[in-house]
């Protein structure tokens, strides 16, 4: 979408501002109760966890997104995917309950993602973590924001580390593989930060907590990055696939089968440059979604 072409998305973030935090509570009324996990199992076999909470939250978004913006599409985790979104110009993405791991560990590592796509670009980020309070969000054109407990809103900018060897590593807290170890090696990482979720670990990149995130699965989501992808290209950062190309939303594929780099920006390219060796040795080859 052209930069002259961008249109006022005010409602869409007041609205999308508003029912994250309403979804963070419903979460949190869940937290301190036993919590009955089921297993879903993705189209390759893959298996992760739901719970009440995330069908509760899920609903409560979908049903208000709907009711708010009849005439857009639904791309939502909690919700049966149909080919109706793929003729639709604007399409909502939504993670009720991004990092389930950590709702169910009780380890603080989740968060709410309401992100909005228009013609197949992320335009608008919502990320709230309900534990800590703090809330991330940005529209094209309109800046990244973070607001704690609360508080005023500040001004988000990514960090402008460019040497590989001093920038920090948002790493996962539970899925790690040898062949990450040779991606931290490649690439002269000291320093990590493991935490989970798709959406607190690009948040530590808006906060200047790290620089980097690299996820070699082909198993994230198209919800798992709309919204964060908006909030950190509004701060200054760059989202792309392992291979340096941009994601496309709303396409028949839901996951990023090619991986996702996320930094600051100022290394990005060299990242990439510095991954396509790693790929090459591991089989990797880019598929067309």
């Amino acid at each position: 979408m052209e930069q002259g072409s961008r249109e006022s998305l005010e409602r869409e973030l007041q609205v999308a501002l508003n029912l994250a935090r309403e979804a963070g509570a419903a979460i949190l009324e869940h937290y301190d109760e036993p919590v009955r996990v089921e297993r879903k199992v993705d189209a390759d076999d893959y298996i992760e966890p739901v719970t009440e909470a995330d069908r509760t939250a899920n609903e409560l978004i979908v049903s208000r997104l709907l009711k708010e913006f009849p005439g857009d599409g639904m791309l939502a985790e909690e919700s049966v995917d149909t080919e109706r979104r793929l003729s639709k110009r604007r399409v909502w993405m939504v993670d009720p309950l991004d990092g389930t791991n950590g709702f169910i560990a009780r380890d603080g590592d989740f968060a709410v993602q309401i992100g909005l796509a228009i013609e197949g670009e992320s335009v608008l980020g919502v990320v709230y973590q309900p534990l800590p309070d703090v809330l991330y969000w940005a529209t094209a054109g309109g800046g990244a924001w973070i607001e704690r407990q609360g508080g005023a809103a500040e001004r988000a900018r990514v960090s402008d580390e460019s040497n590989l060897h001093s920038m920090r590593l948002a790493a996962s807290r539970s899925h790690r593989s040898p062949r990450m170890d040779k991606v931290v090696s490649a690439l002269e990482i000291r320093e990590e930060v493991n935490r989970g979720s798709v959406g607190v670990k690009v948040g530590l990149i808006i906060e200047r907590q790290c620089d980097l995130y690299v996820h070699l699965s082909p198993r994230t989501k198209q919800w798992d990055t709309c919204a964060p992808e908006a909030i950190l290209h509004e701060a200054g950062g760059r989202l792309t696939d392992l291979f340096g190309q941009p994601l496309s939303y709303n396409s028949p594929e839901v996951q990023n089968r090619n991986g996702v780099v996320a930094t600051n920006g100022a290394a990005h390219d060299e990242v990439i440059r510095r991954l396509a060796p790693l790929l090459t040795q591991f089989g990797r080859l880019r598929v067309e979604t």
